[in-house]
């Protein structure tokens, strides 16, 4: 995963805390850091320039419902953490507070929260919210709370209009939903950019390379972050070196060959020669070509990813990727 060089603060705890000056402060998980997201933090810049202030972005780690739901909560997540930061330096957020959410802070008040945390420790001037967000215990922060508050701590409330929002109209569900449909057009449309997948080269049973068309299997950790459905993708491969090339994204269970009891996830790197095992790649989706199927043969299986790479090759120079 390449690191932006974009300069953001990523703030971890309070201890030794070097204070941000005239904080204006939005709340939330950020998932994805799409679209809408990012509306969001130009106007958090916005009004920080305007005070001479600077954005700040309070999120959690892990995510909420995965510590209050841990048995239940079936969330896969669009982005790791280290995407998510990246992203979030690539938009132009100044600060990131990083807060551990556990069990203990998800039984404060929203009240408690904006005292204890937002203003004692963050001193916060503004709080940019949309018009529909709670936060907090039992979800009791609301734009409602955060005004009666506000003159008692010295801080002001900046709503994002209704209209905004739905101008947008996106989520992270929304997001996760057209993934886990296949629906890369999508997704990428929200996201305001190509969904990207990270993992590392290792050993497989190089049936590919006996049909001439070698894959590098990636081991993705699909414990938190989510894999789109399974099925053929024409995908950007970005190698440790940073040289990117095209490729031919199986994901799947490869039932023409073993009809594997776990998802396996390889690509066909286009004109490529060389060793890749152990280096991580980086996926970034282009398009969804087609369902993963069964054939009769290896010979058939064979024919058809020779159909599947001229139509790749084709969407790349279509779409001038």
């Amino acid at each position: 995963m390449k690191q932006i060089k974009a300069s953001v603060r990523i703030i971890k705890g309070f201890d030794n805390f070097e204070q941000i000056p005239n904080p204006v402060i939005t709340i939330g998980t950020f998932d994805g850091v799409h679209i809408g997201h990012q509306k969001i933090i130009q106007q958090l810049n916005e009004e920080a320039e305007k005070i001479g202030g600077e954005s700040v972005l309070f999120t959690f780690y892990p995510h909420p419902r995965m510590v209050l739901f841990p048995d239940s909560h079936g969330i896969k997540l669009i982005q790791t953490q280290i995407e998510k930061l990246n992203k979030l330096k690539e938009v132009g957020l100044k600060n990131v507070v990083v807060f551990p959410f556990t069990k203990e802070f998800s039984r404060l008040t929203a009240t408690e929260f904006v005292r204890d945390y937002l203003v004692a420790k963050l001193q916060a001037k503004m709080m940019v919210i949309g018009y529909d967000h709670q936060f907090g215990k039992n979800r009791e922060g609301t734009l409602e709370l955060l005004k009666e508050l506000a003159p008692i701590y010295d801080f002001d409330v900046k709503e994002i209009a209704a209209q905004d929002i739905e101008e947008v109209n996106v989520s992270s569900t929304k997001i996760r939903r057209a993934l886990l449909d296949g629906d890369i057009y999508t997704a990428n449309k929200y996201l305001g950019a190509p969904f990207t997948l990270s993992g590392k080269v290792i050993r497989g049973n190089e049936i590919g390379r006996s049909i001439q068309f070698p894959t590098a299997n990636l081991d993705v950790d699909g414990s938190m972050k989510l894999i789109p459905a399974q099925g053929v993708y024409a995908v950007k491969v970005t190698l440790e070196s940073g040289s990117d090339f095209y490729g031919l994204l199986n994901i799947g269970t490869r039932p023409t060959v073993d009809n594997a009891d776990h998802l396996s996830v390889e690509v066909h790197i286009l004109d490529f020669k060389g060793d890749l095992y152990g280096q991580e790649l980086t996926l970034t989706f282009l398009k969804r070509i087609r369902n993963e199927e069964k054939f009769s043969s290896l010979d058939a299986l064979k024919a058809q990813i020779e159909k599947d790479e001229v139509l790749v090759r084709h969407t790349i120079l279509e779409h001038n990727w």
